[in-house]
């Protein structure tokens, strides 16, 4: 135990001694403590816009300022810096990302001496000198005239090795124009990677089958290497293009456990061809940590559930005079609703992208998942249509009937679908066929919806715990 006390007050001297590093009479530092405000900007695809403003002591002239706490992830040809009192120039800019760890400092000491520490429950601390040899698959010490491999105890570096630093840092060589301010209001702005978020839902269906609750939640991932304390959040939703990525930046590969958080509605406004969510109030987004706020919540919605049934015809392909059948096979089930102004309390608002997860009561009052599907962003005005599953209830038979050749690339074709219903009340079926470019339906049981080109649908009442069949017959011409 004294051991590892011993090594630990050693490392804590070290990262003491490097935070310092810039604090000599010819260089200036500025940290998170000076901050005055701080916002983050986050987009779908992983990256976020920061602005960080900060009160530094700074003289007239020329200065180097190394700008703390900054994200690991920052993509430094973003980087923009501005005075909002004094005009200031920046001569050179640098970003430092080559972090202090136990072993990038033992590998700027390979080749020279330091000090070998061992405890012994008799003797306490002994220190030798010795010098490292290398650290290839571990490290190897001469101690006088003997090779130790591996030293238990710890190592002690005389100093911090040069250009290594204990966070992500911006360097500027600055150019301060004369004042009698003794400190200047700047404001960094870049953008980093390592920041997500993402929208998922929470739809309660009703019993009925024809209405919904809906709750919406925005996730935030933070990965981008630092903690934004206080900070005021935006989101933007939508495809923001990117040119192709060129270098690579350091990349955080650690997460901790998730926080949860719910800040309310957020405010929504049109920004560009996207949509801009502001959270009502600030929060702090950790280093590695999951965050969840409200985005919306609206009740009582109507909606329609919809099956759809593919009878695997493909009328297009089917040229045989043998009778062809399909085997048992269920109905898919949709949730369809119309994101519109119409509808009560969802009143046209826009849905970001993410995965809707759906949620019915059972006998007892007890929610149960019964589906989810993933939503594109959609704007008002707009259908949203979610895949639930099969049905266990719906099933179908379909089979090929007769077949004839007219001619040459002149084909009639008669398909008989068979729909089992096994639920206590009634439902409609869609019967949706695939046919080809030149087709005409020459004989039906039920009436068809041309749904393109290519795409017939068949809506299809079938009665509680009953059958329903749907004949057709096609002519193809190609």
């Amino acid at each position: 135990m004294q051991h590892n006390t011993h090594t630990s007050i050693l490392f804590s001297l070290l990262l003491l001694a490097a935070s310092t590093v810039y604090a000599d009479t010819d260089k200036y530092m500025t940290t998170e403590e000076d901050r005055v405000d701080l916002s983050v900007t986050a987009y779908n695809n992983n990256i976020a816009l920061v602005r960080d403003r900060r009160m530094v002591q700074l003289p007239s002239g020329r200065q180097e300022l190394a700008f703390m706490d900054v994200a690991q992830k920052i993509n430094p040809v973003t980087v923009q810096l501005r005075s909002h009192d004094t005009p200031v120039s920046i001569l050179e800019q640098n970003y430092e990302y080559d972090l202090m760890s136990p072993a990038k400092m033992l590998e700027k000491y390979i080749g020279k001496s330091v000090t070998l520490v061992n405890f012994d429950k008799n003797l306490g601390f002994q220190e030798v000198e010795a010098e490292l040899l290398s650290l290839n698959g571990g490290s190897i010490y001469r101690v006088g005239d003997k090779i130790h491999l591996n030293h238990p105890g710890s190592v002690v570096l005389p100093e911090i090795p040069a250009n290594l630093i204990a966070k992500p840092s911006l360097i500027w060589l600055l150019d301060i124009a004369a004042t009698d301010k003794p400190s200047h209001e700047l404001e960094v702005s870049y953008i980093t990677g390592g920041i997500r978020w993402a929208a998922d839902y929470v739809l309660i269906l009703d019993r009925n089958n024809n209405g919904f609750d809906l709750d919406g939640w925005v996730t935030l991932n933070n990965q981008s290497g630092t903690t934004y304390d206080n900070a005021k959040i935006k989101l933007v939703a939508g495809e923001v293009h990117r040119a192709s990525k060129q270098h690579a930046y350091p990349e955080v590969a650690h997460m901790r456990a998730a926080a949860m958080a719910d800040a309310g509605g957020m405010h929504e406004e049109q920004l560009a061809d996207y949509h801009l969510y502001s959270l009502p109030e600030r929060t702090t987004l950790k280093e590695n940590q999951s965050k969840q706020v409200r985005l919306l919540s609206r009740n009582g919605m109507p909606c329609e559930k919809v099956y759809e049934l593919h009878s695997r015809n493909n009328v297009w392909y089917h040229r045989s005079a043998g009778g062809r059948n399909s085997d048992l096979h269920r109905a898919d089930v949709f949730l369809k609703f119309d994101n519109k102004q119409v509808n009560p309390g969802l009143e046209g608002a826009p849905l970001p992208a993410g995965v809707m997860r759906v949620y019915q009561e059972d006998s007892e009052g007890m929610l149960q998942f019964i589906g989810e599907d993933r939503v594109d962003h959609t704007p008002e005005e707009e259908t949203v249509r979610l895949k639930l599953g099969k049905a266990f209830d719906v099933v179908a038979e379909t089979r090929q009937t007769d077949f004839t050749k007219h001619g040459k690339n002149y084909y009639c074709s008669s398909y008989e679908t068979k729909i089992r219903n096994h639920q206590d009340h009634d439902v409609v079926v869609q019967v949706v066929e695939s046919v080809g470019s030149n087709w005409q339906i020459t004989k039906k049981s039920h009436e068809f919806i041309k749904r393109d080109a290519f795409t017939i649908v068949f809506p299809v009442t079938v009665p509680a715990n009953g059958e329903a069949v749907l004949t057709y017959t096609i002519e193809v011409r190609n």
